[in-house]
């Protein structure tokens, strides 16, 4: 018996001590991660004695690029002039992908291990947190008889808790296909966006609500077309059922469709326009941010608008795209707006610089909240 106890204590310690060396972090080595300087130059450590090979992958490079080990088995790589903006990055360890573990600030996202990090720049940037009132963000449920419990992170502007008697126009945010409900407010800070502009007056005060933007329909594995078509359709179902009615009961939202707005991102780009085109009696205000699609399921995602492109365009208040020039849904959207324009459905886009991107994303949020309500 005490050799059986002695045994399993040894093997536990061995255990714990296995950890750090796990985590490629042995012997608890105090270092900075990612440490950023003033002039815009970042140096990445990470350590893993063991490792034959780590590479930074960041978008903040063109593709990954090798970083160099000292004695003590600490891999570093120095990096920039970046310019400022907030960035994904993670570690190529042997060719596995792992998140910085000295980065408390990660990427919500259920496929990747991403950490983030910002670069300031001199001056104050849109998603920059100024001196202006906040509104709050909240973490809330709502619950769907076949799909179960479901997240929702929505935003209340500032002054929402004290003026009990204003109704306000809501935003419906959808995030990419393989992001969180997470993702607008801890990458794409919308929260802080909206704030700066409410605050300067550019943008009218709106309540912001950011879905979980993704159902599980069981269907075959490998049928990918039909995959995306019934969790569209499921999320589609849900919104309508289940997200809407919550939100409607729970904040003093406006009910009008010139009321309510929608957008997204990638993939939540392509379910925003699916469901904001596709129900003109919701919505007045329907934007896509390089929205995820493809082209021979145009005439099936827009079945709605394109049976009449007059009544669309009389319903609409702001039908408007944007996209980065290197996003690889670039060609594809431009295929879109060409059969808008054979439609003579009316449109706004954004052309940016950039490829599909988050940091693209900001610049998009920043620029249709100054449109939207007014």
């Amino acid at each position: 018996m005490k050799t059986h106890l002695k045994t399993t204590i040894l093997f536990l310690v061995a255990a714990l001590i296995s950890i750090p060396e796990i985590c490629g972090q042995p012997g608890g080595q105090t270092f900075i991660s990612p440490d950023v300087q003033k002039d815009r130059t970042v140096t990445f450590r990470f350590t893993a004695p063991n490792a034959k090979d780590v590479k930074l992958s960041t978008q903040m490079l063109k593709a990954p690029q090798s970083m160099t080990k000292d004695e003590k088995g600490l891999w570093s790589i120095t990096i920039g002039p970046v310019d400022p903006d907030i960035y994904p990055y993670c570690f190529v360890v042997d060719g596995i992908q792992v998140a910085d573990p000295k980065n408390s600030w990660t990427f919500p996202n259920e496929t990747f291990q991403n950490s983030v990090v910002e670069i300031p720049g001199d001056n104050p940037m849109v998603y920059t947190i100024r001196n202006v009132p906040h509104g709050t963000v909240s973490y809330r449920y709502y619950y769907n008889d076949e799909l179960g419990t479901r997240p929702v992170v929505v935003y209340t502007p500032a002054g929402y808790e004290q003026n009990q008697n204003q109704k306000y126009p809501v935003f419906f945010l959808l995030h990419g296909t393989t992001d969180t409900e997470e993702t607008w407010t801890k990458v794409g800070r919308a929260n802080i966006i909206l704030d700066n502009l409410i605050g300067d007056g550019k943008a009218k005060p709106m309540i912001v609500v950011m879905p979980y933007g993704r159902a599980f329909p069981k269907i075959p594995k490998g049928q990918t077309s039909l995959r995306d078509w019934n969790n569209l359709q499921e999320f589609s179902r849900d919104f309508k059922n289940n997200l809407l009615p919550f939100v409607e009961k729970n904040y003093r939202v406006r009910t009008d469709r010139e009321g309510r707005a929608i957008a997204g991102f990638s993939g939540g780009g392509g379910t925003s326009l699916y469901i904001g085109l596709g129900n003109p009696d919701l919505f007045a205000w329907v934007c896509g941010y390089a929205p995820g699609m493809l082209k021979n399921e145009f005439d099936r995602n827009n079945a709605v608008p394109f049976a009449n492109p007059e009544l669309t365009n009389s319903r609409l208040k702001l039908f408007w795209i944007g996209v980065g020039k290197e996003d690889p849904l670039y060609s594809v959207i431009q295929d879109y707006l060409k059969v808008l324009d054979e439609k003579k459905i009316k449109y706004q886009t954004y052309l940016t610089t950039g490829g599909h991107t988050w940091m693209n994303c900001k610049k998009f949020l920043n620029e249709t909240t100054q449109l939207l309500f007014k």
